[in-house]
C-alpha cells in the first residue's frame, strides 16, 4: 500500500480543530448574513438541545432524577472541564451562582464571536432550570467581547434581577429527552 505524502506533514488539523473551525465558521456567516442577534438566537437552540443531553448525563451520573444546587454547580464546572474550559464557583448559595472562567473552551478565536456565549447561557440555564426549577443566565463578562475572563452569573430565583442585568431566563419545562445517542460502551451496559 502506497504511503500518503501528507502522513508526516505538519498540516495543523484533527477532529477538535476541524469541529471548532467548523463552529467559527458557522458562527461568522449567521452573524454576517442574518446579523449578531439572530445568529445568538439560533445558537441558543443547539445550546438548549445540548443542555437537556447533558443534563440526562450528569442525572444518570448523579443516579437521581434531579440534581441538587451542589450537583448542577458541580456539573456545569465539569462539564465545561471536560470540553477545554477553566471555569470554577467565585460564589454559590441558594440565590445564585457565579462562576469565572480563565479559559475558553473555543480558544483565542471566541474573541469576536459573542454569539457563542448562547451556548454556555443555553447550556447552564437549562441545566439550572430543569434541575432547580429557574435561572436567569448573565454573561457579564466574556473573552469573546475583548475581556481577560468570563464571569456567568445563574440567577436562581426570579428575585434576583439585579439592575443593569438583564440575562436571560430559563424555567423548567419538563425537559426529559435526550438527544444526543448514547455511545456504544453505554448502550452495552
Amino acid at each position: 500500500m502506497r504511503k500518503n505524502r501528507f502522513d508526516d506533514a505538519d498540516i495543523p488539523f484533527d477532529d477538535v480543530t476541524f469541529t471548532r473551525r467548523l463552529l467559527f465558521e458557522l458562527t461568522d456567516v449567521l452573524q454576517d448574513v442574518v446579523g449578531h442577534q439572530e445568529a445568538r438566537g439560533f445558537i441558543a437552540i443547539v445550546g438548549a438541545r445540548m443542555g437537556d443531553a447533558f443534563n440526562g448525563a450528569y442525572r444518570r451520573a448523579a443516579g437521581r432524577p434531579v440534581l441538587t444546587h451542589e450537583d448542577v454547580a458541580d456539573a456545569l464546572v465539569d462539564l465545561k472541564r471536560r470540553i477545554g474550559g477553566d471555569f470554577y464557583v467565585m460564589e454559590h448559595n441558594n440565590e445564585e451562582i457565579v462562576f469565572g472562567n480563565r479559559r475558553c473552551p473555543f480558544g483565542a478565536a471566541v474573541e469576536g464571536r459573542p454569539a457563542l456565549c448562547m451556548m454556555t447561557s443555553n447550556v447552564f440555564g437549562r441545566i439550572a432550570a430543569e434541575n432547580l426549577g429557574y435561572a436567569r443566565v448573565a454573561v457579564e463578562e466574556a473573552f469573546a467581547t475583548g475581556d481577560n475572563r468570563c464571569v456567568v452569573r445563574v440567577m436562581l430565583q426570579a428575585s434576583r434581577r439585579r439592575e443593569g442585568n438583564t440575562g436571560r431566563e430559563y424555567f423548567h419545562v419538563g425537559a426529559d429527552s435526550d438527544p444526543l445517542p448514547a455511545r456504544e460502551s453505554e448502550t452495552e451496559q
